[in-house]
């Protein structure tokens, strides 16, 4: 299958492409500015916020499956420029779901736990999503924009998306192990709980061409501290450097949902690629770790 991907210069875009050319499918890399990862797949530079550099890139690449990873994340730059981040996270969906209803494209749109409020978690695909902060709203707008907009669409939500080495900005995976390999203190939410994942499941929903919305999160719910225990474990550092803090008493610019971990039981049940407890995701991130170490 030929497989376009936005995002290409970000983690999760990154791991994609790898995966789907280890798989034998054709990929197309889609990203902003200059190509910044490696891989021997093409890359296209593409401003997903510019209308017609986006459908035209996507007709050039004439993929079977779109995967749209790209999106503005960062939580408290889009609270300050709500304008750069409906253009980021809702205006770029929709260009892109409307290159996959011109080309015949399935779309797989990535989404984020947090168009929930946090107040009830954890989720399911059947919630009600009640986006908090101008991230949330816009991440649950660019969710509408490709279901109205592509025929064919998957909406797959994710949380705490982690990886070694970080591409692009530092992930929060990539971010804890430089902290505290350095013998930095952290803080981290006590009181927040999310569901950890990697990206593995995305693939198999443009490979089968499913629909609907679906948890592509971890198996286990576990707070930001709780998390970071697990990772000072397994890679040897010490817990002493980890800082409980409340969200409340951070004063962040955007609200964070306090229990906004996903139920995967869907993906469990249907999926080849089952959601990851988080031992076993954490054993992935140390053996890439161990296989390109810092520099």
């Amino acid at each position: 299958m030929r497989f376009l991907v936005t995002g290409a210069n970000g983690l999760v875009g990154t791991r994609l492409c790898h995966q789907l050319i280890g798989k034998g499918h054709e990929v197309v890399g889609l990203g902003r500015g200059a190509r910044r990862v490696g891989g021997e797949f093409p890359f296209v530079a593409c401003e997903l916020t510019d209308e017609g550099q986006t459908r035209s890139s996507i007709e050039a690449a004439k993929a079977e499956v779109i995967i749209h990873t790209a999106s503005m994340t960062e939580v408290d730059a889009c609270e300050k420029n709500p304008v750069l981040a409906y253009a980021s996270n809702v205006l770029a969906a929709a260009y892109v779901a409307q290159g996959a209803r011109a080309t015949g494209a399935h779309l797989v749109h990535v989404s984020t736990d947090y168009v929930f409020d946090g107040d009830h978690g954890p989720y399911g695909e059947d919630d009600i999503p009640n986006p908090r902060g101008v991230y949330s709203i816009t991440k649950y707008l660019g969710e509408q924009s490709a279901r109205v907009l592509a025929p064919s669409c998957a909406i797959a939500r994710t949380a705490v998306v982690y990886g070694w080495p970080a591409a692009g900005r530092a992930n929060n995976g990539s971010w804890l192990v430089n902290a505290l390999r350095s013998g930095q203190e952290v803080r981290l939410f006590e009181d927040q709980y999310v569901t950890p994942s990697v990206a593995s499941m995305l693939l198999e929903l443009g490979e089968r061409k499913l629909t609907g919305v679906w948890n592509t999160a971890g198996a286990d719910m576990v707070n930001r501290v709780e998390f970071g225990q697990a990772v000072c474990d397994l890679f040897g550092f010490n817990r002493r450097l980890l800082i409980p803090v409340k969200m409340a008493d951070a004063k962040l610019p955007s609200p964070r949902p306090s229990r906004s971990a996903l139920k995967p039981d869907k993906a469990r049940a249907q999926l080849a690629s089952r959601p990851l407890g988080l031992a076993d995701a954490l054993a992935l991130f140390h053996r890439e770790y161990q296989s390109e170490p810092p520099r």
